[in-house]
């Protein structure tokens, strides 16, 4: 089963997994770093969230649905802190992040 069984997913949490760190980065060389350290902390566990997920239904393991309630909900706090800072790359990460926690709890409904 695997990835064909879950492709939406996957492909959302790989293209949130991407940003996520692209907006880790990029807030890394922010002037003002610790009012963004919040941002990415979070920017970070939501990426490593997003590839384990993807990683677990890759593999077609029996904790997918455990998984993706974590995803959903990790995806959905780094998405609230991304939409308090005015900046592009961080409101294309919330924008990623939104859409791969409604993927995540698609599974769960």
């Amino acid at each position: 089963m695997g990835y064909h069984k879950y492709k939406k997913i996957v492909d959302a949490c790989l293209k949130c997994m991407a940003l996520c760190t692209n907006c880790a980065s990029l807030c890394l060389k922010e002037e003002n770093v610790k009012m963004m350290a919040g941002c990415i902390q979070l920017d970070m566990e939501c990426a490593t969230v997003c590839y384990t997920t993807a990683q677990l239904m890759n593999l077609g393991s029996s904790m997918v649905s455990e998984i993706s309630f974590l995803c959903a909900d990790l995806c959905e706090a780094c998405a609230a802190e991304c939409e308090k800072h005015d900046n592009d790359h961080c409101k294309e990460c919330a924008e990623a992040c939104r859409n791969c926690a409604k993927e995540c709890r698609s599974l769960l409904a």
